[in-house]
């Protein structure tokens, strides 16, 4: 179990204005990502307040134990540095808030700080392996209905974390445009398919779980160790084209429905911040059967599941034009997952399946049990009978071009300071498929 300390004191104040009270990123977040600025390469920055400060930087101002991981700042990606592991990036998180709330400090590490509004992000890790799980039970029994009234959930799905291999390829950092993209897919009521652009294009809000550290080929990792493992984590959008998925995923599952496109924030935000809002995992219903025991651990079924709130909301080409605010689609719990992230850290590793740093894990998509809780329009809509009205009088069943989708997500409890995960944000473009 990991045990707060004195950066999460929510009376903690940094000396860099702003940073006080802010939504995201108060002192007690300290989140990681990588950065740019005035045309310089990209290296790994730490969110506080409205700035971003520069890790390499600041790492002359450390000690000797902490100024080595801080070195580490200079790399591309952060993968070299999360692989230092859970207590490294702990000692890393002390030296950071000391340096940014000692005002004996502030002189020389003021000058290391860049405006974030004046800065690139790009993508946190070089991601070489993506999975994708399913833990999101009230959206497999949604989705399941649509498709199977009388039997939403299959047999395996309470016995094992459900998932397949996406393709890391296409994940993509939080602002690039989604192009629209073109398969097969085919009516009901015709003798083959076509070939065209998807008309039923929609968005799945979900949670992106970094790999920090891995484990080698063959050496599976314990459920009790599993939290050792997991540098962080971070909204992604899965993007899913729902017509090319019910026309190919039998029998072998998601392929071109998914791999087009994946979008990340930026991001990182540790497991040692989240620290305050570590929750026990929801008990199973009656009758469902218990973990297998490489699946159990105690001390992960108290306090396994994270209380982070998510929220998607739908911007459209004409409501931008009139001004008018992102339309707010759902709002919903991470406690809405099935399995805990540290089950499927070790299910995942559990046949031998070597994870690195910087692999990417999907929750899947984060379902509440109110009716303003869905992540998806497949359920919204209803599998797109039952159109959604917007305030302008657009109405929408699945995505159209120019239409953007913005996510995010914070975590906030009496007695703690709110911390927040920024944003995850992509725009539909029709591009060169046509």
């Amino acid at each position: 179990m990991t045990l707060t300390d004195h950066t999460h004191n929510p009376d903690a104040r940094s000396w860099v204005l702003g940073s006080e009270n802010h939504a995201d990123f108060p002192i007690q977040n300290l989140p990681f990502a990588m950065f740019s600025s005035g045309g310089s390469k990209k290296r790994v920055g730490v969110a506080i307040g409205d700035m971003i400060l520069d890790l390499a930087e600041a790492a002359d101002f450390m000690a000797d134990d902490a100024r080595k991981l801080g070195e580490l700042g200079s790399r591309a990606d952060l993968n070299a540095l999360f692989s230092c592991g859970a207590e490294a990036m702990r000692t890393l998180r002390h030296a950071i808030f000391d340096l940014l709330t000692d005002g004996g400090k502030q002189a020389d590490i003021e000058p290391l700080l860049y405006r974030a509004s004046e800065c690139g992000l790009h993508m946190p890790f070089t991601v070489r392996d993506y999975t994708d799980f399913y833990t999101g039970i009230n959206h497999a029994t949604n989705v399941g209905k649509l498709f199977r009234p009388d039997n939403p959930l299959l047999p395996n799905y309470k016995f094992v974390p459900i998932g397949y291999h996406g393709r890391a390829s296409s994940v993509r950092v939080s602002g690039s445009d989604v192009t629209r993209p073109k398969g097969q897919t085919k009516a009901p009521d015709a003798d083959a398919p076509s070939v065209g652009p998807s008309k039923r294009l929609d968005y799945e809000l979900e949670m992106a779980v970094w790999v920090g550290q891995g484990n080698e080929l063959g050496a599976p990792i314990d459920i009790a160790d599993a939290k050792k493992h997991i540098a962080g984590i971070g909204i992604l959008n899965d993007w899913s084209a729902r017509d090319l998925q019910a026309w190919e995923y039998q029998p072998l599952g998601p392929f071109l429905a998914k791999s087009f496109h994946s979008s990340v924030s930026p991001w990182v935000v540790t497991m040692d911040a989240l620290a305050p809002f570590r929750v026990a995992q929801e008990a199973r219903p009656e009758g469902d059967p218990a973990p297998l025991d490489y699946l159990f651990d105690e001390d992960d079924q108290a306090t396994g599941a994270l209380d982070v709130t998510m929220e998607v909301h739908l911007s459209t080409a004409k409501m931008r034009d009139a001004g008018q605010a992102p339309m707010c689609l759902s709002k919903g719990p991470m406690t809405a997952m099935y399995w805990t992230i540290a089950q499927l850290i070790a299910h995942h590793s559990s046949n031998g399946c070597d994870l690195n740093p910087g692999d990417l894990l999907g929750t899947g998509t984060l379902t509440g049990n109110m009716p303003d809780s869905v992540g998806s329009l497949l359920e919204i809509t209803n599998g797109g009978k039952e159109p959604l009205a917007l305030p302008n009088g657009e109405t929408r069943t699945f995505l159209e071009n120019g239409d953007e989708i913005i996510m995010t997500a914070y975590a906030e409890k009496a007695g703690a300071a709110r911390i927040g995960f920024g944003e995850c944000r992509g725009r539909i473009v029709e591009g060169p498929l046509g």
